[in-house]
């Protein structure tokens, strides 16, 4: 006899009983065979600050059915999961909860006490998560899952700094970089990648008048008109082909010089009055448009620069070091001086009285009156083109002028782009497409943040002398002379800040070293996951081995240039090896 089988079947009943039944007999952890070759998969850390979305699980049908058919096949497939804890994406969330908006409110409300909330928060949906992945049978190690706020996690970032170090590339420069103004924070340039959107800017072409020529200008462009009181330069191509023109303006002639290429675009009636290379005109000097702040080295005056194009503007560019990454680099070749005109949370200083205070992007239309009543304005529109935005903020970013630490990874570069040719990418196209085309013009990680929650950068540095010292570990902190590691820490170890700035010991000129005050990139702490989740060197060095590098990652298109990234940048340097 045979049991009755209704017609009718409950779904939803059935998949309760099919995972009531996994949950009983253990068939996840049965089904991990220890005895097989290994699979590696690696499961990208979620946040669990926030609800999962239906975009979650689309990806984890996909995450599971790969390790399942491996499974299946015999192989040894440990699927050990992960909670990204650090960073932006969890400190906004609690300033949002505290009602802040600025650093200001964080630092009076207290370093620890908002790190403590921040901690509080990250597994605030722990439980929503692990239901969700249950419910859609996603098969994956929860119970003993990495997490990047860990002190064995911390330390694992810890060492691999320490590699860098050893090989000179982890330093500290004065560059321009991408800056949120709301966060107070640089970027990297693969955070930058994820924040790209379509903006409404001013253009505009300025009249900047020649020195000791009377009614004669250069015509420049710009689509930045807050940078203009940062101006120090203007640049041309020197290879190009310039002219002069003489033009109508209100019952009387004036002289405008700009690129031949562009003339017709601009200007029609006209009369040609010379034509000449742009390296004849490097020297020459102009009036500046501004006084608030005065160069301590010469300035205003014509310099060459090829990165100049004649596609669009007026083929000579103002150029401003303090917010342009190739005006800093042109800058320093020339010597010129680099006016900051902007301060941290990107409203102008006190010494740029008509707008001090003021946002810098809010004070565009100021600026572009105030140069229309001068008399310097030849044109103003507006232009859509595509601009950076913080992908965690939306604020629209800055490029700033600051002092970061970096990796060097353009040391790597070539080694980057050829390891990549070698990772079987779906769709294929991405390999050397929005990959590879973006690893050919890489630039050094950003890697320093000035925020509070996130693995402390591991340098300290003497107040005396200024040495400075990376630390790969806690037994070494601990064991540095005259280190009060174990008195900071007396009641439990916590790496982050404030009681890591705590930590201090003695120089070998005799003064104190003390921990800079930056966090790294959230983006590192997840691109260290092979390395980390094991807390390698210092344990499971088998283990590691035996788990790297991996046979199977699947994650959104978002993700390529974030934490494929970072995976595909640490593990090179580290190991040469993708």
């Amino acid at each position: 006899m045979f049991r009755p089988v209704s017609g009718k079947v409950n779904l939803p009943q059935v998949e309760e009983e099919v995972l009531r039944f996994w949950d009983e007999s253990g068939a996840f952890e049965r089904s991990v065979r220890k005895d097989g070759r290994p699979w590696v998969f690696y499961e990208g850390p979620p946040t669990a600050n926030g609800l999962p979305g239906a975009h979650h699980v689309l990806a984890r049908v996909f995450k599971d059915l790969f390790p399942r058919y491996h499974t299946m096949k015999g192989r040894y497939v440990l699927r050990k999961g992960g909670w990204d804890t650090h960073g932006l994406p969890v400190e906004l969330q609690v300033e949002k909860e505290l009602g802040f908006s600025s650093k200001r409110q964080i630092e009076d409300y207290g370093i620890a006490e908002f790190n403590a909330k921040c901690r509080e928060s990250v597994f605030e949906f722990v439980s929503q998560w692990n239901e969700m992945t249950r419910r859609i049978g996603f098969w994956v190690d929860l119970d003993h899952p990495y997490v990047t706020m860990d002190n064995d996690y911390i330390e694992s970032d810890w060492w691999i700094l320490k590699q860098m170090w050893q090989k000179g590339l982890l330093y500290e420069g004065y560059k321009v970089v991408p800056y949120c103004p709301r966060c107070g924070t640089p970027l990297s340039d693969h955070e930058v990648a994820l924040g790209y959107r379509e903006a409404d800017d001013p253009s505009i072409y300025i009249r900047f008048a020649v020195a000791d020529e009377q009614d004669t200008y250069f015509l420049v462009w710009t689509t930045t008109p807050w940078t203009l009181p940062g101006n120090v330069a203007l640049a041309v191509h020197p290879d190009v082909e310039y002219v002069e023109v003489e033009v109508a303006r209100e019952g009387k002639s004036e002289r405008l010089i700009l690129a031949r290429a562009l003339l017709p675009t601009l200007i029609q009636d006209y009369r040609l009055l010379a034509t000449f290379k742009g390296s004849e005109l490097v020297g020459r000097k102009y009036v500046p448009l501004y006084s608030f702040m005065q160069p301590d080295r010469p300035a205003y005056y014509v310099v060459a620069a090829t990165y100049v194009s004649i596609e669009d503007g007026t083929g000579i560019v103002h150029m401003a070091p303090a917010f342009g990454a190739e005006d800093m680099t042109v800058g320093q070749q020339y010597g010129l001086p680099v006016l900051q005109t902007v301060d941290s949370e990107g409203r102008f200083i006190a010494a740029i009285t008509p707008w001090a205070g003021m946002p810098v992007k809010a004070a565009d239309p100021a600026i572009i009156e105030d140069l229309q009543r001068r008399g310097l304005m030849y044109r103003s529109e507006r232009v859509r083109h595509t601009y950076p935005f913080c992908w965690r903020c939306d604020t629209p970013l800055l490029y700033y002028a600051r002092s970061s630490w970096f990796i060097r990874t353009t040391q790597y570069r070539d080694l980057l782009v050829s390891l990549n040719k070698g990772i079987n990418w779906y769709p294929s196209h991405i390999r050397d497409g929005r990959f590879g085309n973006w690893l050919e013009n890489n630039i050094d990680w950003a890697l320093s943040r000035d925020r509070y929650w996130g693995t402390p950068l591991p340098v300290w540095r003497c107040e005396s002398c200024g040495a400075l010292d990376c630390v790969g570990g806690v037994d070494e902190l601990r064991g540095k002379p005259d280190s009060n590691f174990d008195e900071v820490f007396r009641g439990g170890v916590d790496l982050h800040r404030p009681f890591i700035d705590e930590v201090t010991y003695s120089c070998q000129c005799g003064g104190r070293m003390r921990r800079a005050k930056e966090v790294l990139d959230c983006w590192f702490d997840s691109g260290a996951m092979p390395v980390a989740q094991w807390h390698y060197p210092f344990e499971n060095r088998e283990k590691f081995q035996e788990q790297f590098p991996a046979d199977f990652i699947c994650e959104a298109v978002d993700q390529t240039r974030g934490w494929f990234y970072s995976l595909h940048a640490i593990s090179t340097i580290l190991f040469e090896q993708a």
